[in-house]
């Protein structure tokens, strides 16, 4: 089988002794599998910086947008409102849940490239005292930006709003004081920062609000309470759960802390990505986010301008010769993106840059 790594926000390159997890056959209402559970339960709460008295973790069957979805459909009742702060896609797509829920829910968009103001979002709230909970995306992965939840979470808090966040592709590879921050829900999803593979979303939850949620669910499978309440006993999963996906991720989490935890990963993805924009614009080609804004997850490129350039071309040329990108996500130019997270290090973006390097050549 050929490989490649990939630098994309997710799917990622995992280790092999992650891969290695996923040969073992393990029985869901085994006390040892049970147990293995109840371990990644804690060391999340632990990198989130909450405890076990204010804040539980649970754990929800595919994708990451699975787990904004069940969050959404469970905790936001028929007689609440939701605010969506949206500046990507991710963000767009809370308002497509909320269509199909029949959500009640009202948007303030930002540019793609524009990080959301808190002083905008504190007069919707005045303005519209309907507004019970408020939503948005931390690393909005449409164009790499890194929005600022600090500033948000202070006016949603200030308003006591339930404050839903969407860390899919940042927790574990940015550190977030949720529970300092007073983030009521945060998301993320198994095959992001901690560097496992896909098949389950987990919500850290503040336990007032969740079980404030009981009897509002929309949806048998995505009862976030009930889900909860299950789990909550022993670590048995309410339904089939992905078996060799937590083993890989019990891995992951604990290569995570082998490596310094949040702060050491952290650091290797900015440093990356810091590395990769400045060899970038030595070919010519500009990222599309302001670097006071730019995440450490993926960034996104502008086609150069005085090329003949195909993004098709370049993508295969570049993954015959090891390394796989993703296109651009944006409306409003022509870009593709690169992510740095997973087993990528500076060897990687020095590689990866001569290959491109060698296409803008040829082409």
């Amino acid at each position: 089988m050929k490989t490649y790594k990939l630098l994309t926000p997710g799917p990622l390159t995992t280790s092999e002794t992650v891969k290695q997890e996923m040969l073992f056959d393990h029985c869901t209402w085994d006390e040892d599998y049970k147990k293995i559970t109840l371990k990644i339960r804690k060391q999340l709460l632990e990198l989130a910086h909450v405890n076990d008295t204010d804040y539980t973790v649970v754990f929800m069957q595919g994708s990451g947008t699975f787990g904004v979805e069940s969050v959404l459909t469970s905790v936001i009742g028929d007689n609440d409102k939701l605010l969506i702060i949206a500046n990507g896609a991710y963000g767009q797509r809370m308002r497509e849940i909320c269509e199909h829920a029949r959500i009640q829910y009202t948007v303030i968009e930002f540019a793609e490239n524009e990080n959301p103001d808190a002083q905008m979002i504190a007069k919707e709230l005045d303005r519209d005292a309907s507004i019970t909970h408020v939503a948005m995306v931390h690393s909005e992965t449409t164009s790499g930006i890194l929005n600022d939840i600090d500033s948000v979470a202070k006016v949603v808090k200030e308003r006591n709003k339930v404050f839903i966040v969407d860390a899919m592709s940042s927790f574990g590879g940015v550190d977030i004081e949720v529970g300092q921050l007073g983030i009521d829900f945060i998301i993320s999803s198994a095959n992001k920062c901690i560097q496992g593979v896909p098949g389950f979303s987990f919500i850290i939850a503040n336990k007032k609000r969740l079980i404030e949620s009981q009897g509002k669910a929309r949806s048998l499978s995505l009862d976030l309470y009930d889900q909860w309440k299950t789990m909550d006993k022993d670590g048995k999963w309410r339904f089939t759960s992905p078996t060799h996906v937590v083993l890989a991720f019990a891995k992951a989490l604990d290569e995570m802390l082998e490596e310094g935890g949040i702060a050491a990963r952290s650091k290797r993805y900015y440093d990356n990505n810091r590395l990769l924009i400045q060899k970038m614009a030595g070919m010519g080609m500009e990222s599309y986010v302001d670097l006071e804004y730019q995440g450490p997850i993926i960034t996104t490129f502008y086609y150069p301008k005085d090329k003949h350039f195909a993004f098709g071309d370049m993508y295969h040329y570049i993954k015959e010769r090891g390394y796989a990108i993703y296109p651009g996500k944006l409306t409003t130019a022509d870009t593709f993106r690169i992510g740095n997270i997973g087993e990528i290090y500076e060897e990687d973006i020095l590689k990866l840059c001569d290959i491109i390097a060698d296409y803008l050549e040829e082409v």
